[in-house]
This record gives structure tokens, C-alpha cells and sequence, in this order.
């Protein structure tokens, strides 16, 4: 993944809504017995192409989302959205998590499995055809799915970096 087109984007001066993607509860065995902590793996976006995710940890479940969120916040970029849909087909990975969307006409919703969905309903993304391959792993699929996402690029930034203007292009000039 090229570093060159992540928009990083900042969280205070939009309004976030959050998603619990998975809580994982981890057992420590100790001499007195065991120790349960509570990891927690959360989506936020702001419904319009911004999404990050995070982890938190905690030995309580409310205390792990909350610190999710916050990594979450820390961690926010701008996807490409149009129309409701993804500009193109894209392929994203991230060890064995593969993922793979494509753009759909308005009103199909998005068809796509648990962690992929929350990741693209947080991005925004109202219409799309998406599919999780490999691993299933909530970890590795929402942090493919995310990098597919970067991967993405719509038509004003690619005549924005050839130097043309959009009217030129569509007016056959």
C-alpha cells in the first residue's frame, strides 16, 4: 500500500458515530485462578468517506470500547465515495484477510459480511457488492477492507495529478 494517497484527517471538528465490530474476552491463568480482560476492535466514521478503526483493552468490556474509540479517532482517513457507491473494483489484503468490492447501482444496499458491512456502512458507502475471502479473522478484514479502500481513486483526484480538467476530459477536448 503506498503511503502517498492516505488523507489523514482529523477528529474534532466532526461528529463520529461508532461501531463495536467484535469483543474478544482473553483468559490469564495465574496461580489464584484466572483473570479475564476484554479486548474490543471498533469502527467510527462520520457517514460521509471518513473511517478509522481501533483497539482497546481493558478489563472491563465498557472501558475496552471506550479506549477503541479513541485509537479509532486517532487513526481516521478519507475514503473516495460516489454516488452512495465505490468508484471502481478493488482488491484489498491484509495478511490472510482478502476482500474484494465493487461498485453497485442505488438501491442495492450494501451486501457484504459483519465486519466488512460496518466499515463501509461507518465510510458512508450505501450501495455496494463486496465479498470477504480467506481468512475470516475480524482483525485482518477490517483492516483490508480499509486498505481497499484507500487503494481507491476517483476521477477528480486522477485528472487533479495528470494535470487536465474534468471538463476537458468529458467534452472530448
Amino acid at each position: 500500500m503506498s503511503t502517498a494517497n492516505i488523507k489523514k484527517v482529523k477528529s474534532s471538528d466532526i461528529e463520529l458515530k461508532e461501531k463495536v465490530v467484535s469483543i474478544n474476552r482473553v483468559a490469564k491463568v495465574t496461580k489464584g485462578g484466572r483473570t479475564f480482560s476484554f479486548s474490543a476492535l471498533v469502527v467510527v466514521g462520520d457517514g460521509n468517506g471518513i473511517v478509522g478503526y481501533g483497539l482497546g483493552k481493558a478489563m472491563e468490556v465498557t472501558d475496552a470500547i471506550s479506549k477503541g474509540i479513541d485509537d479509532a479517532k486517532k487513526n481516521l482517513v478519507k475514503v473516495p465515495v460516489l454516488k452512495g457507491t465505490v468508484p471502481h473494483e478493488q482488491f484489498g489484503k491484509y495478511s490472510g484477510g482478502r476482500v474484494f468490492l465493487k461498485p453497485a447501482a442505488h438501491g442495492t444496499g450494501v451486501i457484504a459480511g459483519g465486519a466488512m458491512r460496518a466499515v463501509l456502512e461507518s465510510a458512508g458507502i450505501t450501495d455496494v457488492l463486496a465479498k470477504s475471502k480467506g481468512s475470516s479473522n475480524p482483525h485482518n478484514v477490517v483492516k483490508a477492507t480499509i486498505q481497499a479502500l484507500l487503494n481507491m481513486r476517483d476521477a477528480f483526484t486522477i485528472a487533479q495529478t495528470r494535470g487536465v480538467s474534468l471538463k476537458k476530459v468529458f467534452n472530448g477536448e
